[in-house]
């Protein structure tokens, strides 16, 4: 059976970002591939990612993340961000899993075989060990060998004012001169984009940049192509006469005969449903607006002039033109949520 939506996925776009953001960081990537891999495709992505000369690493946020990668054997070290549960520290370590060590708790908890990556809470406020407190656990892991990395998360570096993140860096490597050496990471896509080389780093860890996409202030910065294309299929045509209403709640009328092709890609596949009378489309190569509320399996298309027909495709986001900032604006959110929010349904399919 095929899927009414599919995400296009192109290497040479992935490729291409991951050279650019390495050599404007100056070092090696610890590639997150968390939420899917931005909704790209976890293995699809890891196993590319995984034959980048650029590529030390795969960063993931949950322990399935981390176990599905494992089993992939990418020969890759495999990072978790963030906690796991206390009966899964061994499994994950067995695994060859890095963990991330954000208390004395958590840093005793570990297994003789761990390796640790320390995360340091250096402003954001949400993991890790305040600097003071990070140096005595950085201090108790090397003693014990299992110290491999020490980490931070800036919290504005994408902004234009980057004080705050001069200040995080300043924290951070405070730290890091009373420890032993180690795999330093802290540069975020933001970070990676806006800073530059920052010396003492091992590692950067630049997540939505990967995938293509940069804050307007950052775009010129480094050449970023969007590595996805949403395409989705006709599964009718149709017209709405003059007055009648389309979709839930009757928010479009016709003004005139309307042609109308329903396509198979709605909220549930990821489709923003509050970009509802605003988002537009491409069919055959022209802008055409979506009609009507977004439904949760399909949405509605102005097709009126052209000879559309059953199983054409139409693209919502790619390189003609429309993008996922696009459709992010119409939604009132931001491209990372658009992202990671399409569905199991969209097939993903790697592409040259």
């Amino acid at each position: 059976m095929q899927s009414r939506a599919h995400a296009l996925i192109s290497e040479a776009a992935l490729r291409g970002n991951l050279s650019a953001l390495a050599a404007r960081a100056g070092t090696p990537l610890l590639l997150p591939v968390k939420a899917n891999a931005y909704g790209h495709g976890l293995t699809l992505v890891s196993r590319v990612a995984a034959t980048h000369q650029d590529v030390w690493g795969l960063a993931v946020a949950t322990p399935r993340e981390a176990a599905q990668i494992s089993a992939l054997e990418l020969g890759k070290p495999v990072v978790l961000l963030t906690p796991p549960a206390p009966d899964e520290v061994v499994p994950l370590a067995d695994l060859g899993v890095r963990l991330p060590v954000g208390s004395q708790a958590e840093a005793e908890a570990l297994p003789p075989h761990a390796r640790a990556h320390l995360k340091v809470d250096t402003g954001m406020n949400r993991l890790g060990a305040r600097p003071q407190e990070a140096v005595a656990i950085g201090q108790h892991l090397a003693e014990r060998g299992i110290l491999e990395g020490v980490y931070t998360h800036f919290a504005t570096a994408d902004e234009e004012d980057l004080s705050f993140a001069h200040e995080q860096l300043k924290r951070f490597r405070a730290v890091l001169s009373a420890l032993p050496p180690v795999l330093a990471h802290c540069a975020n896509g933001g970070g990676t984009l806006s800073l530059g080389k920052l010396e003492g780093m091992a590692l950067a860890r630049p997540g939505l940049a990967s995938y293509g996409f940069a804050p307007a202030h950052l775009r010129e910065t480094v050449p970023l192509t969007p590595v996805m294309t949403l395409r989705a299929t006709v599964t009718q045509v149709h017209t709405a006469q003059t007055g009648e209403s389309v979709s839930y709640g009757g928010l479009w009328r016709a003004p005139r005969d309307t042609t109308l092709a329903t396509v198979g890609f709605g909220y549930a596949d990821g489709y923003p449903r509050n970009a509802t009378l605003k988002a537009q489309v491409l069919v055959r190569g022209e802008r055409r607006a979506v009609i009507g509320r977004i439904c949760m399996d399909q949405c509605m298309v102005d097709v009126t002039g052209l000879d559309v027909r059953p199983g054409e495709q139409v693209e919502f986001w790619g390189a003609q033109g429309l993008t996922v900032s696009d459709v992010a604006q119409w939604g009132e959110t931001v491209e990372y949520e658009v992202l990671t929010g399409i569905g199991e349904r969209v097939e993903r399919t790697l592409v040259d």
